[in-house]
């Protein structure tokens, strides 16, 4: 008698079955990853905004009173380094309000003419100076009086270049002493990433 090698039909079926169920149990947890990458990603901007505005900070004091003979390097015009003045970075000249980067500074200001924008920097080369430039980049950035928000576009609530339910704001400090204030990202600033 001769004997045959192989699978059964139980078998495979029990394979099959076994597959599905980690196929199932598994595909959830691939398919958030684009998600989660926007949410990471917006996190990163965020620690770029909060480490930048911390260091403009420290230089700008450590110059305080100091006016820069030349140009900056970076581009703009020299700095003043004082409360309310411009502060000389390798993004530019970064505009300052009461110490620390203004968030009033448009994104499509000359470069080397804007606030926490470049100071995080997000105008170099790579990110350009305009919206489109950011957009390209996964990024949204919108400018309104003091404050600027950033956002990551490419979740459900992405319109017109910016994504307000995937964002955080950066809004100028108010005064001299006081900090600027950073909001977000929570629950319902990631909702649309």
């Amino acid at each position: 008698m001769k004997r045959q090698t192989g699978f059964t039909l139980i078998e495979l079926i029990v394979v099959i079955v076994i597959l599905g169920i980690l196929a199932a149990t598994a595909l959830p947890k691939f398919t958030d990853l684009g998600r989660d990458a926007r949410v990471a990603k917006l996190q990163a901007v965020r620690g770029a905004v909060q480490a930048a505005a911390g260091l403009i900070n420290g230089t700008a004091q450590a110059r305080a009173g100091v006016t820069d003979a030349a140009a900056c390097p970076g581009g703009g015009a020299a700095a003043t380094n004082t409360v309310n003045g411009t502060v000389c970075t390798q993004a530019g000249t970064v505009l300052l309000a009461n110490w620390y980067p203004t968030g009033a500074a448009a994104i499509n200001a000359a470069v080397g003419a804007g606030g926490i924008i470049p100071a995080a920097g997000l105008t170099t080369p790579v990110f350009g100076a305009v919206l489109a430039d950011f957009n390209r980049q996964g990024y949204g950035v919108a400018v309104a009086g003091t404050t600027t928000t950033f956002s990551v576009i490419g979740g459900p609530g992405t319109a017109a270049g910016v994504n307000p339910t995937c964002s955080f704001t950066y809004t100028s400090a108010a005064a001299n002493g006081a900090a600027p204030v950073v909001t977000g990202p929570t629950v319902a600033t990631t909702a649309g990433c």
